[in-house]
């Protein structure tokens, strides 16, 4: 038996950033990709985010990629949505999304940073957080 724990954090956006995730509408996709993850046995932990964007918490199976879980969480999610007209507006994602390992010493951290979005957000503006995301990782921005 192989024993993996790899625990991803990973944040995607409503497709240019349109705040269509009103509170009760993000409360229910959140409990709908929770559930529905769990469903496909993707070890989800925990869903959150904000008006516009979307953080969770997983972990890696070892037959598992980040690729294949992004596809099975974002691709039915928005279809979820818009067939329960969640919104006035369809759902699209972004094609992008950012994913981190989280070390086991810092899945608490993530876990209340996740939780707390409604907080962070009256504090820290959507682009303020993807430049911060940006420069803590060093991710690289690619224009064109």
């Amino acid at each position: 038996m192989s024993y993996v724990k790899i625990w991803i954090h990973a944040v995607w956006t409503v497709k240019n950033r349109m705040p269509l995730l009103n509170h009760d509408a993000r409360e229910n996709l959140f409990t709908h990709i929770h559930n529905n993850a769990l469903e496909k046995e993707i070890l989800m932990e925990v869903v959150g985010g904000h008006n516009n964007h979307v953080h969770c918490l997983f972990r890696l199976k070892n037959n598992q990629t980040i690729e294949n879980v992004m596809q099975l969480i974002k691709g039915e999610s928005s279809f979820w949505f818009n067939k329960n007209n969640l919104s006035q507006n369809k759902l699209n994602w972004q094609k992008e999304y950012f994913a981190v390992s989280v070390s086991e010493s810092k899945v608490d951290v993530v876990k209340k940073y996740i939780q707390n979005q409604e907080e962070h957000h009256r504090k820290k503006t959507w682009d303020e957080e993807y430049t911060e995301f940006i420069t803590k990782y060093g991710f690289k921005v690619i224009k064109g």
